[in-house]
């Protein structure tokens, strides 16, 4: 059993030795060398492609990241998994387009939104994800 005065010490060391701890991770989470968001590479379609994804509510179906629905498959690593000429088929689609039962809307996409949202894919393939890109969505078939 420690004495009052040991467990004030114990305390204020252990929160010190926390303290200090959490400051140099922060500090070298901020290095310019652990940089993992790939984000010199964002161009004006890049955006594009973003906005389209937000207003097109492709995340109430799709996940990027890991964030969105769970109805359809990952689409982090689509690119990879599939190719640019897939993609652009299923965007392009005059029909609703509806593998394994599932329902996509036909968006019909114009070359010019189709090459937006496949910029969006590439960069977003492209981000260090410290091994999350080996998970694949619960509901998805794709293994990698």
């Amino acid at each position: 059993m420690l004495s009052k005065s040991q467990a004030r010490t114990f305390f204020l060391g252990g929160t010190v030795v926390t303290f200090l701890a959490f400051i140099g991770l922060t500090v070298y989470s901020f290095q310019p060398s652990n940089d993992q968001t790939n984000h010199s590479k964002i161009s004006s379609e890049v955006v594009r492609g973003k906005e389209l994804w937000e207003t097109n509510n492709c995340m109430g179906c799709h996940t990027i990241l890991g964030e969105g629905g769970y109805y359809a498959p990952e689409l982090t690593k689509v690119i990879d998994r599939r190719g640019e000429a897939y993609v652009k088929a299923v965007l392009q689609s005059p029909i609703p387009w509806g593998p394994n039962g599932r329902k996509m809307v036909k968006y019909q996409m114009n070359d010019a939104d189709t090459k937006a949202m496949i910029e969006y894919f590439k960069w977003i393939g492209q981000i260090d994800l410290n091994g999350f890109d080996r998970v694949v969505s619960p509901l998805s078939k794709e293994k990698k």
